[in-house]
């Protein structure tokens, strides 16, 4: 099995109710910074966005939301905001803070 082989299911895991292809990385994010059980966390994010906690597993519902609230999707869109300009928009929806965005902060100052 090449590198490329290899890396397909932990990129898949790592993308999908885990990650962005719906909305798995935003109740990570507060069961972690929050020190949320996943319930509340489904329940918190969902209400953030608008939304069911339902719709969070949602690929299609979360495709449109993500884009519309400019927080990444898993696929490159011209002119949407990725990498640190989404985790910043992330940051505003959940009022959390994000260590790297932190960093890009004090990083830019200068």
């Amino acid at each position: 099995m090449g590198d490329t082989a290899g890396m397909a299911v932990p990129h898949y895991m790592a993308s999908g109710m885990g990650g962005i292809r719906s909305g798995g990385d935003l109740v990570a994010r507060m069961q972690f910074t929050k020190n949320m059980k996943i319930g509340p966390a489904k329940e918190y994010v969902a209400k953030k966005l608008g939304i069911s906690a339902l719709d969070i597993a949602d690929e299609h519902v979360m495709r449109e939301l993500r884009e519309e609230l400019k927080i990444g999707v898993i696929t490159g869109v011209p002119g949407a905001p990725r990498g640190i300009a989404a985790k910043m928009n992330i940051e505003r929806l959940l009022d959390i803070k994000i260590n790297s965005c932190d960093k890009f902060r004090e990083m830019t100052k200068k």
